[in-house]
């Protein structure tokens, strides 16, 4: 379901507690993408973010996505409580809305050079766009090798315990489903997309063309942002993202 966030200028689609399954602008609005040049402490980072939107003259309600990084894969347990307590802090801002989180969500774990602590890399916003006639700006929130995004258990995971080339094929189409139905619900296609990120420590070779590219379409002229990192949670092999935005932002840490 598509639902309208006024107070921020997006429409969100409904996904599970923790997270929207995605944002697009509003009409009128457009989406800008803000990228740390190294994580910092998430519980720190949305202060550095609420000072970032009040130079930019936007409300907090004008966030619409976060993208954490994690120091490894959590356990489903693990993940349950980490949910909880992010939840509680977006309830203390007063981001919910009605009940529901509109805020979509990345969440990984890298491989290399992973964080000391849960932290922001990431996140978007609304502001107001002069391009009336051009094409919405989205994100589409991450999604792993589940059958059901919304059932977080291990009895959900895309063939369990196996890393073979079929098995990771399976996983990866699997999540450009759940990728398509999200671009669907937002009412965008693939080819406004413009990063379309994969997270995975194995080999993309084997079916990257067949099982990702061939089915992005026109986004494929993009190629795929491959993130040498985990799922955030254990067990987990695959995870995608992607945006369509007109405007990146590279910040930097120390002076945002």
């Amino acid at each position: 379901m598509l639902i309208d966030n006024p107070r921020g200028n997006y429409r969100f689609l409904t996904g599970i507690a923790p997270y929207s399954s995605g944002v697009v602008a509003m009409p009128g609005f457009e989406i800008v993408h803000v990228n740390l040049q190294q994580p910092i402490a998430y519980l720190e980072g949305f202060d550095r973010i609420a000072r970032h939107l009040t130079a930019a003259d936007r409300p907090f309600h004008a966030l619409c996505s976060i993208e954490l990084r994690l120091p490894a894969p959590l356990s489903f347990e693990g993940f349950a409580t980490f949910n909880d307590e992010y939840q509680q802090l977006l309830a203390d801002r007063d981001l919910m809305l009605d009940g529901r989180n509109p805020i979509a969500r990345t969440n990984i774990a890298p491989a290399v050079q992973a964080p000391e602590v849960p932290s922001l890399y990431a996140f978007a916003y609304s502001v107001p766009s002069a391009n009336e006639n051009t094409r919405p700006t989205f994100i589409v929130a991450g999604a792993g090798d589940l059958e059901d995004q919304g059932n977080l258990s291990p009895d959900a995971i895309v063939r369990p315990n196996e890393t073979s080339d079929e098995a990771l094929r399976e996983k990866a189409a699997i999540v450009m489903q759940v990728m398509q139905t999200r671009l669907n619900g937002l009412q965008v296609n693939w080819a406004a997309a413009t990063t379309i990120d994969v997270y995975t420590v194995y080999a993309l070779q084997p079916f990257i063309v067949d099982t990702l590219l061939i089915q992005m379409d026109k986004a494929a002229i993009h190629g795929v942002h491959w993130h040498f990192s985990h799922p955030p949670i254990e067990g987990l092999a695959f995870e995608m993202d992607l945006r369509g935005v007109r405007e990146e932002i590279w910040i930097d840490s120390e002076t945002m």
